[in-house]
């Protein structure tokens, strides 16, 4: 009859060197049991948006923006978002979940 534990299997055998899943990028894996995957042969990455001045926008009819400082507010929203995906993806690849 087995046995149950309460604790958490642990995947380190404490070498130095650490710990790798997957032995090539054609290995099945998969985190909080998902359908096990290969890893992805190219990585998508999102487009670098345009950025247009806002005067040379807001001067020329908003661009859909009623003011000025509107526009020039969604810029900076759009690019304080830019840099986060940046960052998630660079995290992403350091982990090696994305190539």
């Amino acid at each position: 009859m087995a046995t149950t534990s309460a604790a958490a299997r642990q995947l380190s055998d404490f070498n130095s060197q650490g710990t790798t899943l997957g032995r090539s990028s054609t290995d099945l894996i998969s985190f909080y049991g998902a359908t096990p995957v290969a890893r992805q042969t190219t990585a998508t990455t999102a487009a670098t948006l345009g950025k247009a001045s806002a005067t040379e926008t807001a001067s020329t009819g908003g661009a859909g923006f009623s003011t000025a400082a509107l526009f020039v507010s969604t810029c900076a929203l759009v690019s304080a978002l830019q840099a986060d995906v940046a960052t998630i993806y660079t995290s992403l690849k350091q982990y090696g979940l994305v190539p």
